[in-house]
């Protein structure tokens, strides 16, 4: 059963109901719908930034003075870092959290490290629930950290507004950019430690290779940004560009849009997440268990024996 009063301390930014809510969601017990339902018209009105990039380009860093820099604009913001998963207790290794130990003490400031729990995008499913629940409180902007995992980061993509790529000057980051997808998620690229040797070719290669792409007036054309983070320096460009893609999106009817398709695919995934947790509780994992020995001796194939669950699945429904 809500517990109602947890939700209206919600919606007054009480960080222990937010923590306590972010908890239940994490847990993914029954309740954990509920809520979700229970909070969703308060939902829509923050703005959701997603800072993304491989390990060690200074994401956090990147996070940590953007932060500072809306709290000079008076505005309130939620974090989710999202930490690899600990190998020992499957919770976040909370990295982030003990570097962003002098904004977290703001009162208009609430982080939240999470576990990736195993997602190849970088961004736990439940970050993107954690979001809502940040939203639902109030806060003005929510800014979502993913772990760098170098591959494949597209579902920043599919929880932000404004999704940054973060680049470093060595190590060939622009090529790697372009294998992992990141050249075509990314709504502005920061090149950070840009104080660095070979920040003037890594900028000049990625320049290149933006001006490839397809481009016309209605279509977002990503600039690139250089910055040396932890020296504040070049955090206030960086702020500016990321209200001129939210204009943009705006004035081109995009962002509507944007968050429409966004919702498609939660939904489907959802509804994905719920199916199989309920067919193999169900029946699929006796029909499994009881067949295996066939698949084994070569009698079915493994195909056989899923059609067959399916099947079983559907005719108790």
């Amino acid at each position: 059963m809500i517990n109602n009063t947890l939700v209206e301390k919600l919606y007054t930014k009480d960080k222990r109901a937010i923590a306590r809510l972010i908890s239940l969601i994490e847990s993914d017990n029954t309740l954990t719908s509920e809520y979700i339902k229970n909070i969703h018209f308060k939902v829509g009105n923050a703005y959701r930034i997603g800072i993304t990039g491989p390990p060690g380009a200074g994401k956090s860093t990147i996070t940590n003075q953007l932060t500072k820099y809306y709290l000079t604009q008076n505005k309130t913001i939620g974090i989710i870092a999202v930490d690899p998963t600990s190998p020992f207790t499957g919770g976040a290794l909370l990295g982030d959290r003990v570097r962003m130990t002098d904004i977290g003490m703001n009162e208009n400031v609430y982080i939240r490290s999470m576990a990736t729990r195993g997602s190849l995008g970088g961004l736990s499913k439940k970050a993107i629930d954690a979001s809502d629940v940040l939203d639902a409180a109030g806060f003005d902007v929510i800014l979502l950290e993913t772990v760098g995992v170098g591959q494949s980061e597209l579902d920043i993509a599919q929880a932000a507004d404004t999704t940054i790529v973060v680049l470093v000057p060595e190590s060939g980051d622009s090529v790697q950019a372009m294998k992992a997808g990141l050249m075509e998620i990314a709504d502005l690229f920061i090149l950070n430690k840009s104080d660095r040797p070979g920040s003037q070719q890594a900028y000049t290669a990625l320049q290149t290779i933006l001006m490839i792409k397809d481009h016309d007036e209605n279509t977002w054309l990503p600039r690139i940004f250089k910055s040396v983070a932890s020296e504040n320096k070049g955090i206030d460009d960086i702020a500016e560009e990321i209200d001129r893609h939210k204009t943009f999106l705006n004035e081109k009817n995009l962002f509507l849009f944007k968050r429409e398709k966004q919702a498609k695919v939660r939904i489907k995934e959802i509804v994905e997440h719920k199916l199989k947790d309920e067919l193999w509780r169900e029946t699929g994992e006796n029909s499994l268990n009881s067949t295996l020995d066939k698949v084994i001796l070569g009698s079915f194939s493994p195909y056989h024996i899923a059609e067959e669950i399916i099947e079983k699945f559907k005719n108790k429904l």
